[in-house]
C-alpha cells in the first residue's frame, strides 16, 4: 500500500512539476533553441471566425482583426455564423468596411461545421483560426505566419492571457511554458483555439466532437510537419464569468480532446513518433488521468494512517480538499487567500477532466459549440 501511495503521488505530480522540469532540462543540454519568425514573410493569409450569437463582441473584434500589421489585399476575413438568431452577422458586415465576407449556416451545426464551411471559402496559402473573445496584438498575425517560410512548419499557435483571473492566468501560464518548450523539442501538443494558423493543404475537415485545434496539431504531425507555439503572436481575453462556467469549459474542451486523441491513437507510439508521443503522454493523457491517483493518494494514505507519516498526508489532503469546495462555495473567501484559490483552481480543473473521461467511456460526445461566456 505503502508503494501505492508513492506511486499514485508521483503521477500526480509528473504532469504539473516533473514534465515540466524534464523538459526544460532535455531543451537546455541539448542546445535547442526557438524556431524565428520571418516578419517579412507576407503569404496570402485567410482568417476564419465562426460566431453563434456573439452581437455584444463581434464588431470589436473586426475592428480588431482590420488593425492588425498586414497587407489588407493579402488577408480574407470569413466570419461564418453557425445559426445566429441575433444580429452578429450584420455587426460585422457593418464593421467589416466592406472587406468580411459574412457566411450564414441555417440550424445549430457545431464549431466543426462552421469550420468547415470556411475551409470551403478559403483561399489564403494560410488559413488562421480565431474566436470572437481574444483581441489580438497589432503584430500578432505577422509574427505567427512569419515562421511558415521554413516549409517543415505546418502550424502555428498564438498565446492568450487571461485578464481578471490569477488562477485562470496561472493556469494558463504553465500551458504556455509547456508549448514554448515542447516547440523546441518538437512539436507544441495543442494548440490555442482562439488564435493559431495551419497551411491550407494540410488542412482536413474537422470532426464533430473533437477539440478543432488539438486536431489540427494532430494532423499536422501525422503529415510530417511540426507545429510551433509563438510567444509574440498574442491576444487578451477576460476570465470566464463564473466557476461554473469554467467547469463546464474544461469538460467540454477535455471530453473533446480525449475524443481527439483517441481518433488518432497511433500517434501515442513512441516507435513511430518518440519525441511527440512523449509530449502527448505527458501533457496530455497523464493530465487528464490524474484524477485517478489523486484518488489513490487519499484511499492509501487513508489505508495507512495508522503510521504518523501517512496519517499526516491523510489529513494534509483532507485540509487542500476542504480549502478547494471552500473556495468554491465562498468565491470571496478563495479571492483573499491564495491556498484556498489555487486548491479550489486545482480540485476543479481535475474534477473536470474526471467528468469528461466518464462521458467519454459511457460513448457522450460535444456535439454542437457553445461559446464559453466571458465578461466584455
Amino acid at each position: 500500500m505503502e508503494a501505492l501511495f508513492w506511486i499514485c503521488a508521483l503521477l500526480v505530480a509528473y504532469p504539473y512539476a516533473i514534465y515540466p522540469l524534464v523538459l526544460v532540462a532535455c531543451n537546455r543540454l541539448g542546445g535547442r533553441r526557438a524556431h524565428v519568425a520571418d516578419v517579412r514573410y507576407e503569404p496570402t493569409v485567410t482568417i476564419i471566425m465562426p460566431v453563434h450569437n456573439e452581437a455584444r463582441r463581434i464588431g470589436a473584434k473586426v475592428e480588431n482583426l482590420l488593425s492588425l500589421d498586414y497587407p489588407r489585399d493579402k488577408m480574407q476575413i470569413l466570419v461564418i455564423g453557425d445559426g445566429c438568431t441575433d444580429d452578429s452577422l450584420e455587426r460585422a458586415m457593418a464593421a467589416g468596411q466592406g472587406l468580411v465576407t459574412v457566411v450564414p449556416l441555417e440550424g445549430r451545426g457545431g464549431k466543426a461545421s462552421g469550420l468547415n464551411a470556411g475551409l470551403e471559402r478559403a483561399t489564403g496559402e494560410i488559413v488562421v483560426f480565431t474566436d470572437a473573445g481574444i483581441l489580438l496584438d497589432r503584430p500578432s498575425l505577422r509574427n505567427l505566419v512569419g515562421h511558415f517560410t521554413d516549409p517543415e512548419i505546418g502550424c502555428v499557435s498564438g498565446e492568450d492571457y487571461i485578464e481578471g483571473s490569477e488562477t485562470e492566468g496561472l493556469y494558463g501560464k504553465l500551458e504556455l511554458l509547456l508549448r514554448r518548450e515542447e516547440a523546441r523539442l518538437h512539436s507544441i501538443a495543442g494548440a490555442s483555439g482562439c488564435f493559431y494558423g495551419q497551411r491550407r493543404e494540410l488542412c482536413e475537415p474537422f470532426r464533430s466532437g473533437m477539440a478543432p485545434d488539438f486536431l489540427s496539431v494532430l494532423n499536422t504531425v501525422r503529415q510530417g510537419k511540426r507545429a510551433l507555439a509563438e510567444p509574440l503572436a498574442r491576444g487578451s481575453m477576460t476570465a470566464t464569468s463564473s466557476q461554473r462556467a469554467e467547469f463546464t469549459r474544461k469538460v467540454r474542451t477535455f471530453l473533446r480532446g480525449i475524443t481527439a486523441l483517441f481518433g488518432n491513437v497511433g500517434l501515442l507510439n513512441p516507435f513511430r513518433h518518440p519525441a511527440f508521443s512523449f509530449i502527448l503522454w505527458s501533457h496530455k493523457l497523464m493530465r487528464w488521468l490524474a484524477p485517478l491517483p489523486m484518488v489513490g493518494c487519499l484511499v492509501a494514505a487513508y489505508v495507512l494512517r495508522e503510521q504518523p507519516l501517512y496519517l499526516g498526508l491523510f489529513v494534509l489532503q483532507i485540509v487542500l480538499y476542504v480549502a478547494a469546495v471552500a473556495g468554491m462555495v465562498w468565491p470571496a473567501l478563495a479571492a483573499r487567500l491564495t491556498l484556498v484559490r489555487l486548491s479550489a483552481f486545482f480540485v476543479l480543473v481535475n474534477a473536470a477532466a474526471l467528468k469528461a473521461l466518464a462521458l467519454w467511456l459511457v460513448g457522450s460526445r460535444v456535439e454542437v459549440w457553445q461559446p464559453t461566456q466571458r465578461p466584455k
